[in-house]
């Protein structure tokens, strides 16, 4: 007795579709192609060029695999059915050479990038590079001006076209830190101060985030990155400073708990802050633990 046909079940490709859709969506990927900085563009013209590299090999590869199949499908009597074939030095030139000029091509776009668009190189712009320093938190970040002796949380506001000179650290675990419209990745560590130099080249409200997976609430570690007028970044500046109580150690490590923070912009008053946290002379906080969930901060 035949056992009967199950009936199709097309919820395999949907459910595909679906997670290469999330999947695109959570990785910023429309924001990565949508640069406003010149950073964030020359890695969009690298990313795209090595795409164009691997792709002149994969089409070529998918298009003699339909071709394969066709022409020797079992209707055919042109094929040669070949049993005993072994070695083609011809064939074997053709399937080696082009994958290892490939694979050389790619290095050295790759190594030329990576030396070009190195973190810590000086970028040129608009006026002096505005000094950052950068500390990640759980699950929160703050943002130290130095020069302006202002403290911000979850909102880094900088003037367009001007160099971002940003030293980052983490008072917590290891994270990374990214504004995929503006450039670079660049990972936090505590004890230790890595360099990122930026520039937003076109005035807006663009979304940063921490993009290692640090335990509970990662997902909602998010900040605003914000790119005005100078004379904007001025008021901005200047409005940190009117009815609002200075940041120190005290309220540093009161930040420091666990959970999330609302935007809020103070003076600094400690002007050693950051080197305190590096130094370790604030201890870090001792990261995400599985009885702690995320909740809303002051």
């Amino acid at each position: 007795m035949a056992s009967p046909q199950r009936p199709r079940q097309p919820f395999g490709a949907f459910a595909l579709l679906g997670c290469v859709a999330l999947s695109l969506s959570g990785c910023g990927t429309v924001a990565v192609l949508s640069p406003a900085g010149t950073i964030a563009e020359q890695n969009k013209e690298l990313l795209l060029g090595a795409l164009a590299i691997m792709l002149a090999i994969v089409i070529p590869t998918i298009i003699a695999i339909v071709g394969f199949a066709w022409w020797f499908r079992a209707g055919n009597p042109n094929a040669r059915y070949r049993p005993n074939f072994e070695y083609s030095g011809q064939l074997e030139l053709v399937v080696w050479s082009i994958p290892a000029l490939t694979v050389l091509l790619l290095a050295g776009v790759i190594w030329v990038g990576s030396h070009k668009l190195d973190p810590a190189e000086p970028l040129e712009g608009k006026g002096d590079p505005l000094t950052v320093q950068v500390v990640s938190l759980d699950w929160k970040w703050l943002f130290l001006y130095p020069d302006q002796k202002i403290a911000s949380v979850n909102q880094l506001v900088a003037p367009a076209g001007v160099p971002l000179k940003l030293e980052l650290t983490s008072g917590s675990v290891m994270t990374a830190f990214f504004v995929p419209q503006w450039g670079s990745m660049i990972y936090t560590m505590n004890g230790m101060v890595t360099h990122l130099n930026l520039r937003a080249d076109q005035p807006g409200d663009y979304r940063g985030t921490a993009t290692q997976i640090s335990g509970d609430g990662f997902s909602d570690m998010h900040f605003a990155a914000r790119a005005v007028s100078a004379q904007d970044f001025a008021s901005w500046i200047k409005g940190a400073s009117i009815g609002q109580t200075g940041f120190d150690e005290a309220a540093y490590r009161e930040l420091s708990q666990q959970g999330l923070a609302r935007p809020e912009v103070r003076p600094l008053v400690d002007a050693t802050l950051f080197d305190d946290i590096v130094s370790q002379k604030i201890p870090p906080a001792p990261g995400p633990t599985p009885d702690v969930r995320p909740t809303p901060g002051g």
